[in-house]
């Protein structure tokens, strides 16, 4: 009787893994430069920011970016509705209500890919945090995913990947071949 056990090939460890361990270690290390705030959400806007070429990250990290901003700018209103319950209403009212302008607000801006992470901060937000802190929390996490998806595109910029490499290389090489009078514009 023979056995024989086949394992699947390994996942290549490539630049994007590299370049998204640099992100974090620059976030967390900026974050620990400037008093040890914690860096966890900004770590996030890290990975998120990271693709496999510029464009990827652009747009992964610009709609978790936009979600965070859009959920956090709505979720302050409500969460003073939703904790003081004005006019009588049950609080649930306001949080469905505040809910449903995350959505509607993401799909006016076209961010249909922004909803999730609008609602992951907006929800965040109104069950785990003190009604002392809500609106420092909101800006502080705002800010922090910005660092974050920034450190990603500064590390993709000065690490190109190959297909990005070739988009700039065509890029410059069509410039040229245009008509004097068309780069002048």
């Amino acid at each position: 009787m023979h056995f024989s056990f086949h394992f699947p090939a390994l996942p290549k460890v490539g630049m994007r893994i590299f370049k998204t361990l640099g992100a974090v270690l620059l976030v967390c290390a900026a974050y620990g430069l400037l008093g040890g705030r914690n860096p966890c959400f900004a770590c996030i806007g890290a990975v998120f920011g990271m693709g496999s070429f510029w464009r990827e990250g652009v747009r992964h990290g610009g709609n978790r970016f936009l979600g965070t901003l859009l959920g956090g700018l709505v979720v302050i209103p409500f969460y003073w509705l939703y904790t003081n319950r004005p006019f009588g209403l049950p609080g649930h009212l306001y949080l469905v209500l505040g809910l449903f302008c995350v959505i509607y607000i993401n799909l006016l801006f076209g961010a249909h890919s922004a909803i999730q992470p609008a609602a992951v901060v907006y929800f965040v937000v109104m069950f785990t945090v003190t009604k002392d802190r809500y609106v420092s929390y909101t800006i502080a996490r705002i800010l922090d995913t910005g660092i974050g998806v920034l450190a990603s595109l500064a590390i993709n910029r000065l690490f190109p990947s190959p297909r990005d490499a070739r988009d700039t290389e065509d890029a410059e090489a069509m410039r040229e071949d245009a008509p004097s009078h068309a780069r002048r514009a």
